[in-house]
């Protein structure tokens, strides 16, 4: 038998149930699946296909699944920085967003923030914005795997100057989006609790359900939204969703941060995961998520970014090395948020949060070919002792050589090959300049 593609003389990290590692490894691809992932043996011929990769003896790992970003959100990179949630949200980016976004600014925010993904080793990712028509199309060109949900908040926003049509708006884009391409996964994507009415809530969830599609919302952010829901409903903000029948294993929970033991239980009943955004909220002083008691109860939790706004980079090598130390250093435990369990959050789990577990996370046989080569030639990666512990706490976005997504490459020798980053750099200069001056 004849493969399609061979990739070989690499350390493989799997992420398979057994968390194989291959230290002399090769992966075997067809028709964009991943057909065989072994060790070579000694002697042993490799298998035949129409393209072979040397790999360098570089190390190849699944495709970073990012769960929670806000793609056009790039060309805010660093506009308000040092500030507290709400006044960063409301008197700065709210504003930014009602007077620069726009078709056109939303396609650029996407090709940049799409480039910088894939250079940095992400193939995956899960995003919430508006005009997400537009992103759609930016991300489908870029050859991302995307789930992709449309903005939903009571107020006029970009795309959607009557709140009237927030939700019918959000439907019809799942509905014209759905099918069209194996990569993209439409979605519908609530702001908030507090940025969206009882009813826009439950309607929007229906709407999602009856498609099939993921609901997204951003969950117990800070300790001001729980101490309003408290004060104003006298219910947390989990509980508050619970009652609404909100939660359930199609709705994803973006930051969860301020959570008790109660909530817990109630996401766990619920099978509800998480999207574990540690950086961003670490900058926004928004607190730390108790993801290894979350982890503890049994739920999935995924890595993301959040959007530049907040972070200011879509690096999820530098997500996992973040999330494992800052949880030690809370627990005061170093044996917390092993490598292995921050690797899966950036793969697997991440696939799992937003339903993609059953396509993508892991390679092995049956999976989509989404994978990343990591550069061993760079000084800061050598010794290597344990491979799994080399990519969480020694390895960042920069080190990614070669991108596979589908079985197709999308970088290749550091090289992105569906979009020109130069000709995006250019013209985001241009509207940065332009956005500076207003503000």
């Amino acid at each position: 038998m004849q493969y399609d593609v061979l990739i070989h003389n690499a350390t493989i990290i799997t992420v398979n149930p057994r968390f194989d590692v291959f230290d002399d490894g090769f992966i075997c691809i067809s028709r964009g699946n991943i057909e065989q992932v072994a060790a070579k043996s000694p002697g042993t011929p490799l298998p035949a296909a129409a393209q072979s990769f040397d790999a360098g003896g570089g190390l190849v790992l699944p495709g970073l699944v990012n769960t929670h970003t806000h793609l056009p959100m790039t060309l805010f990179r660093g506009l308000a920085d040092d500030l507290p949630l709400d006044i960063w949200l409301n008197e700065h980016i709210f504003p930014a967003e009602g007077r620069f976004i726009d078709p056109g600014s939303v396609r650029l925010g996407t090709r940049l923030a799409c480039a910088e993904l894939l250079l940095s080793g992400t193939t995956t990712v899960c995003d919430g914005y508006f005009f997400e028509n537009e992103v759609a199309s930016i991300v489908k060109k870029a050859g991302l795997r995307a789930v992709l949900g449309q903005g939903v908040i009571d107020f006029p926003a970009p795309g959607v100057p009557d709140p009237v049509r927030n939700t019918a708006h959000a439907a019809e884009f799942v509905d014209e989006w759905q099918g069209v391409s194996p990569r993209i996964h439409p979605s519908i994507f609530c702001h908030s609790p507090y940025t969206c009415s009882d009813k826009t809530l439950v309607e929007a969830k229906k709407a999602a359900a009856q498609r099939g599609v993921l609901f997204q919302i951003h969950m117990a952010e800070t300790e001001n939204e729980r101490n309003e829901m408290l004060a104003g409903r006298g219910v947390t903000p989990v509980q508050y969703l619970d009652g609404l029948n909100i939660l359930d294993g199609e709705t994803l929970a973006v930051h969860a941060v301020w959570v008790d033991a109660e909530d817990i239980a109630i996401l766990t009943r619920c099978r509800t995961p998480i999207a574990h955004c540690p950086e961003s909220n670490m900058k926004l002083a928004a607190g730390i998520a108790p993801v290894p008691a979350c982890l503890k109860a049994g739920l999935t939790v995924g890595l993301g970014t959040d959007g530049c706004a907040s972070n200011n980079n879509h690096d999820l090598f530098g997500e996992m090395d973040t999330a494992a130390k800052v949880h030690k250093a809370i627990e005061k435990d170093p044996t917390v948020m092993a490598a292995e369990t921050v690797l899966k959050m950036a793969t697997i789990d991440g696939a799992k949060a937003i339903g993609l577990d059953m396509r993508i996370g892991s390679l092995e046989p049956g999976k989509r070919a989404d994978l990343v080569v990591l550069d061993m030639s760079r000084p800061h990666l050598h010794p290597m002792y344990h491979p799994v512990s080399h990519i969480v706490y020694t390895a960042n976005g920069a080190d990614v050589r070669d991108v596979m997504v589908d079985g197709q490459w999308v970088v290749r020798e550091h090289r992105l090959q569906t979009l020109d980053p130069a000709e995006i750099i250019a013209e985001m200069k241009v509207t940065a300049g332009r956005i500076r001056r207003s503000v």
